[in-house]
Parts: structure tokens; C-alpha cells; sequence
């Protein structure tokens, strides 16, 4: 009996992906990596059988993403009874279009005669210009209703199986009113070497899509006028007047987001999500920008992108603690509650959140980083050991220190107060103790890492996959749960603590 696990090959390691362009006598490559991931295609072992020497090229053309796969190996399985190889055009036809399995010479020649490549033009509208390194990018948006978006849509979003845990396809064949609500932001390097008359000026860097999530605003009760209930009974649909989806109140959900491993560590990734944030803020009907399902790294780009915006238009400055609660209010009498309503202000707070268009969950997290920045290191480093007095200890930064703390608390409980009752009272204010040094403790990774990025002449923040900070990004813990971002109750389960 043959030994099987002699033709069993590592998907990751066989499957290498390229992007080419025309070139002075033949299609030059310009970058090529290995995937993170193939189990969407491969199974969960990510193992392909039946095969000895196999390698999986993906090539794709920088500008407009046409496909090619080349398959080649040096021996194959010959089937006994069942047992037989993969069927890798099987396989793969699910994932790309069927235009990516021509010759490896027609494709070739396509892309080196090309004469419309120089003509090129990402589909949609120029949001954004940069320079980095010293090379052009640009930013452009495109509605998912466009065919051309469509098509490089379809060309690529393969990758986001690849790269992204979990990432998924975009339904290309829904309705078209269901495809008005994405958009797509796709940006570009312009290049300014051209080997042959046929290359293209465009090659990829990376895109995201977002989505438009509809909000419903009713009345509350209290707050619903008899002319109010008027309205509504009297309130009739016409049909002369077919209504847009982009016209209607919205969240704008960030949905996937990816920058090539070769364009990785250099502020695209900055670049883009504020190309996004932007474009939401001006849009009148979005009135909150969320995010579906980010990992740790999308997070801390986010988390570095919204600090620093709201460091620069002031928000952050109009935003301070009052730490001159009456002592007698922070006694550890039985029956005696902090007016935790009195440390911030609320109104203040809310009227902000919704000027920038932050979900609750992230401008609360941010004010709770701005907050903890004004407090001495020495202070923030000192644990409980400084609050013993509470509120009324006559050094106005370990007061501040000891609300700051409880207003975390505070939060947390709230949004895990279904776990946290399953739990005895010691265990429950240990698990939110924990939970607070934690948080304290990520928030301080964050402002390091901020700090840092300043210091480099202003660069931008996020995008940047240095080792020291993967490193300290992977001290995160996961502990108890949390919720949507609009609001929505996820399944009870343990959920990363921030």
C-alpha cells in the first residue's frame, strides 16, 4: 500500500500569489507572498492530496485584477478504489471567475499586449491622493452597482478568504437594491516607470468595502406627539417616488478591509480607513460609522485612526474629569453609591459621539484612553495601591485615578451584567478587577504606540506590522463578553475584553 502522507502537500506552502504587468520583453512580476489562510478552500488541515512537487500560482494583472491559476506537479496519485487526488479545478472554480483558468501563455500574451492598459482607470471617483516613500497612491470609490467595480470585485475578493479570518465572498448576483447599499474603496499605487508601452500606470495596494446598514427611528412613547401619531396613521407610500437606499438614514458598516502583505507597514491601511471615515462624515445620511467583526490588528489601526482624529479636531480637549465628589459620597458605607453621573459630562459627551459618528463602544473606549492619559505614568502604573483612600484622598491624581477606574468598572458590568450574575459576589468583583487592569493595561500599549508613530515625523498611525507591536498586541486577553456595536446582544460567549 502506497504511504498516503507522501502526497499530501501544505496548501499555504503550495499556493503562491503574484501580481504581474506588462514588461519590456515579457510580463514582469511585482510582488509575490503565500496566503494566511486556505482552509475556506482546502478544508480545515489545509492539505491538499495527491500530489508530489504541486505548486498553485494565482497571478493577478495590477490594474484591472485579471486572474490566471497554473497548476503544475510532479507526480500525481493514481486512484485506488475511492481514494484519489484533489480535484483542484474543482476546487478552485468556486472561488474565481472562469476566465482564470486559461493558458498560462494566452494570459501572458494578454497582459503583454495590452494596448488599453495605459488607459486604465479605477472605476469610480478619486477620493484621495498621498505619497509615501516617495511613490504615488491613490483612493478611489465605486458604487458595488457599477459593472467595473463589479468585475474586480469579482476578480479579487478571493483574497479575502486568504487573508482575512473568516472573510467571506461578496454576493455579486443579489438585487441591485441590495448591491446599492456597498461601496467600495480601492486604492492604487500610480506608477511612474513604465517598461513597456503596454503597462498600465495603476497596480493594486489594497480595498475595503462597506455597507449601508438602515436604522429605524421611532418615537418613544413619552416623546410621541398626538401630532406625531397623526402622522403616522395618515402616513401613506407613493409610488411615484421610488426610494434610494443611499437617501435613507444609515450605518455605514466597514466590512471588509485588506492591504496586500507586500504594501503592509507603510500607513495605506491609515490612509484608507480615514478616506472612509471622511467620506461618512460628509455624508448626510450616515449617521454612525461601525465595524463588522474586526480582528486585534484592525482594531488597533482603528483604535490609533479615531484617537488621533479626535485629537485633531479638539474633541478630546472639550472632554475632562471631575475628580471633586464630595468625600462623603466615596465612603465604603453600606447603602452609599458614587454619583458616577456627576464624573462626566453626559450630555457633553453624547452631543459629541454623534458629531463624529462614533459607536458608543468605540468613543467610550476613547475617552477612557484620553482620560487615562492625563493621569501621571507613575500613577497609572501604581495598580490599587493608590486608591485605598478612594475619593477622598487629598492628591487630585489618585482621585482621578480611582474614578477612572470606576467608571470602567461601571461599563463593563453593565455591558456583561448577564455573565457576571451567573458568578458569587467575590468571583464577580474579581472578574471586573481583572477585566480593568487588563483594559488599563491595553490602553497603555495603545498610547505607547501612538506616541511612537508621532515621534517619526508625524507618519501616521496604524498599518504598521512591526514586531514589537504584534508583540504587545498579543499579551491581549479574552475575558467575559460584550455587544454589537449597534447595540445588539451577541450570543452569549467570551468575547475579547475590549
Amino acid at each position: 500500500m502506497t504511504d498516503l502522507e507522501e502526497w499530501s502537500t501544505n496548501a499555504n506552502q503550495a499556493l503562491t500569489i503574484s501580481f504581474i504587468q506588462a514588461g519590456q520583453t515579457s510580463v514582469q512580476t511585482l510582488s509575490t507572498f503565500q496566503p494566511r489562510f486556505t482552509y475556506p478552500i482546502f478544508g480545515e488541515e489545509e492539505r491538499i492530496f495527491g500530489y508530489q512537487g504541486l505548486k498553485i500560482n494565482l497571478r493577478f494583472a495590477a490594474h484591472d485584477l485579471l486572474p490566471n491559476i497554473q497548476i503544475s506537479y510532479d507526480k500525481r496519485f493514481k486512484p485506488v478504489g475511492d481514494t484519489k487526488a484533489t480535484d483542484l479545478l474543482e476546487k478552485l472554480k468556486e472561488w474565481t471567475p472562469q476566465i482564470s483558468f486559461q493558458k498560462a501563455t494566452a494570459f501572458d500574451s494578454s497582459i503583454q499586449n495590452d494596448s488599453s492598459a495605459p488607459k486604465f482607470q479605477p472605476p469610480g471617483e478619486l477620493v484621495q491622493s498621498y505619497t509615501s516613500q516617495g511613490r504615488q497612491f491613490e483612493i478611489w470609490r465605486g458604487e458595488l452597482t457599477e459593472i467595473a467595480v463589479q468585475r474586480l470585485i469579482e476578480r479579487i475578493q478571493i483574497l479575502i478568504s486568504l487573508f482575512i479570518e473568516g472573510g467571506t465572498p461578496l454576493p455579486l448576483d443579489d438585487q441591485d437594491w441590495s448591491l446599492a447599499r456597498w461601496t467600495v474603496f480601492f486604492v492604487y499605487e500610480k506608477l511612474s516607470n513604465f517598461p513597456s508601452p503596454n503597462t498600465s500606470p495603476y497596480s493594486l495596494v489594497g480595498y475595503s468595502t462597506s455597507y449601508r446598514f438602515i436604522i429605524y427611528h421611532a418615537f418613544p412613547p413619552a416623546q410621541e406627539s398626538a401630532e406625531d401619531k397623526a402622522a403616522i396613521h395618515d402616513f401613506e407610500l407613493s409610488s411615484l417616488k421610488p426610494v434610494s437606499p443611499a437617501s435613507l438614514p444609515a450605518r455605514a458598516r466597514i466590512s471588509q478591509f485588506l492591504i496586500l502583505p507586500s504594501h503592509q507597514g507603510h500607513s495605506h491601511g491609515t490612509h484608507l480607513f480615514n478616506a472612509m471615515t471622511s467620506t461618512f462624515l460628509n455624508s448626510s445620511s450616515c449617521v454612525e460609522i461601525t465595524v463588522e467583526d474586526p480582528n486585534e490588528a484592525f482594531d488597533d489601526l482603528r483604535d490609533y485612526c479615531d484617537y488621533s482624529r479626535l485629537l485633531a479636531n479638539g474633541t478630546l480637549n472639550q472632554i475632562s474629569l471631575n475628580n471633586n465628589i464630595p468625600s462623603n459620597l466615596t465612603s465604603k458605607r453600606i447603602g452609599v453609591k458614587v454619583p458616577t453621573s456627576q464624573l462626566l459630562d453626559r450630555s457633553l459627551l453624547e452631543a459629541l459621539r454623534k458629531k463624529n459618528k462614533l459607536a458608543p463602544r468605540q468613543f467610550d473606549r476613547l475617552v477612557e484612553m484620553h482620560l487615562l492619559s492625563k493621569l501621571p505614568i507613575h500613577t497609572r502604573q501604581s495598580g490599587t495601591a493608590r486608591i485605598t483612600q478612594r475619593g477622598r484622598s487629598t492628591n487630585e491624581n489618585d482621585r482621578a485615578w480611582y474614578y477612572w477606574r470606576l467608571l470602567v468598572k461601571q461599563r463593563i458590568y453593565k455591558k456583561n451584567r448577564d455573565v457576571l450574575a451567573q458568578l458569587d459576589r467575590i468571583e464577580r468583583i474579581e472578574k471586573v478587577e481583572e477585566q480593568v487592569g487588563e483594559l488599563a493595561g491595553d490602553y497603555e500599549r495603545l498610547l505607547r504606540a501612538i506616541e511612537r508613530r508621532e515621534s517619526r515625523n508625524g507618519e501616521p498611525v496604524g498599518d504598521n506590522n512591526n514586531n514589537e507591536e504584534r508583540k504587545e498586541r498579543g499579551k491581549r486577553k479574552v475575558v467575559l463578553e460584550d455587544e454589537e456595536e449597534d447595540g445588539t446582544p451577541e450570543p452569549k460567549k467570551l468575547k475579547d475584553n475590549n
